[in-house]
């Protein structure tokens, strides 16, 4: 097969992942909307995609590097091995969605591109192994953890709701003045955000910790007294309609964030190959990951977004917003980091999380253990096929 043939095969794998990852990865940030009844299955999934694909373009790309280069070491990806790696992850997503079982695609992808990456030759990178393992692992006792005292918050009658939703909505609107935003101009190599884009508007000011200075915490706290006072102000007005406008909001900022961080997954091996070809560039690369999520999400979430909304545990509005706060700040440290990340892990982990303030009832046990068993094969499962795949195209082409 020609080079360019080859090329048109990875670009073509690389649309069938994004679209994968919008259906599944990106959908299940709204799901605890839906469970709550705050949405319906298909208004949700059409955020689902809007938004994503909006991350995609805003914060896409902070884990491609990561993917396309950091996996393996001593070999470089070649057109061939990255349709045969983003073909294999695609495939464990779309069994994923076909069968209502989320598939994480970051273990998916990683697998499959550690599998075609050491029948290139290349060797392991432990140490990225070891840090992204680590990562992993964390991820669902804290997310969790979290779910479960921000429940057990809201459910205090000493805390009423009036208070208690907008001072946890002044909590993520700091969050959010320190978000990654590429469309946001910076200097020196710093993360562009809005608290440091106010900071270069007012100049220079004392430094306060690390890298932040006096400008950037007043941004943040001023994000956070904006975002207090106007939930402040609905709640008083109706604490039902306030929670449900949080409730969709959070899901808006988890699924926007969701777009940001799994683009890399499906733009990453590809981003390697860019300027091989002269429509090969960086930004179609992005654009190509962000329509794919798009797609994806108006076509397959809706399956998946009914699985987690009824399936693993039964929500109430509050609840479902416990386990979307840390569902936001654990996506956005993986983008952070550079961390490929699953979203699914975090969604799900947090869903159960928030569901145990009221006990075990509406948790499905055999359904969160199929699921793990399901996850931890799809790692394994895709470095094998990618491995395999590889060698058996290899010898064919």
């Amino acid at each position: 097969m020609s080079s360019t043939a080859l090329l048109v095969v990875a670009f073509l794998a690389s649309v069938s992942l994004s679209w994968a990852l919008g259906a599944s990865s990106t959908s299940p940030p709204m799901a605890p909307a839906v469970g709550a009844r705050a949405l319906s299955v298909m208004r949700a999934a059409l955020l689902v995609g809007v938004l994503a694909a909006a991350g995609a373009i805003l914060q896409g790309g902070s884990v491609s590097e990561t993917v396309g280069n950091d996996l393996i070491l001593g070999a470089s990806l070649t057109p061939l091995a990255v349709a045969v790696g983003l073909l294999t992850a695609a495939g464990f997503i779309a069994v994923g969605v076909a069968t209502s079982y989320p598939i994480p695609a970051a273990f998916a992808t990683t697998g499959a591109v550690v599998g075609v990456g050491l029948a290139l030759g290349g060797d392991p990178a432990l140490e990225t192994y070891r840090e992204l393992a680590t990562f992993w692992v964390l991820v669902p006792p804290t997310g969790a953890s979290i779910a479960y005292l921000t429940a057990a918050i809201l459910r205090r009658e000493d805390v009423p709701d009036t208070l208690g939703i907008p001072l946890l909505g002044g909590l993520v609107g700091v969050v959010v003045a320190n978000v990654t935003l590429s469309v946001l101009p910076a200097a020196g190599g710093a993360r562009p955000t809005i608290a440091r884009f106010a900071s270069r508007l007012i100049g220079s000011t004392p430094t306060v910790a690390g890298a932040y200075d006096l400008a950037m915490v007043v941004t943040s706290l001023a994000c956070g007294v904006a975002t207090f006072l106007v939930l402040r102000r609905q709640a008083r007005q109706s604490v039902d309609v306030a929670v449900r406008r949080f409730l969709i909001a959070l899901g808006g900022l988890v699924a926007f964030s969701s777009g940001g961080s799994q683009v890399g997954l499906a733009i990453g091996p590809l981003g390697t190959l860019a300027g091989e070809s002269t429509l090969l560039t960086a930004r179609t690369v992005t654009l190509v990951g962000a329509t794919g999520l798009l797609v994806g999400g108006l076509t397959g979430a809706p399956r998946i977004i009914q699985a987690v909304a009824n399936e693993y545990s039964q929500l109430g509005t509050r609840r479902s917003i416990a386990a979307l706060v840390p569902a936001f700040v654990i996506t956005q440290t993986g983008i952070l980091l550079g961390f490929p990340i699953s979203l699914n892990n975090i969604i799900i982990s947090s869903v159960i999380g928030s569901g145990l303030v009221v006990g075990t009832e509406g948790i499905s046990v055999r359904k969160i253990t199929v699921t793990a068993v399901a996850w931890l094969s799809a790692l394994v499962g895709s470095c094998l096929i990618g491995y395999v795949a590889f060698g058996l195209a290899s010898t064919g082409i």
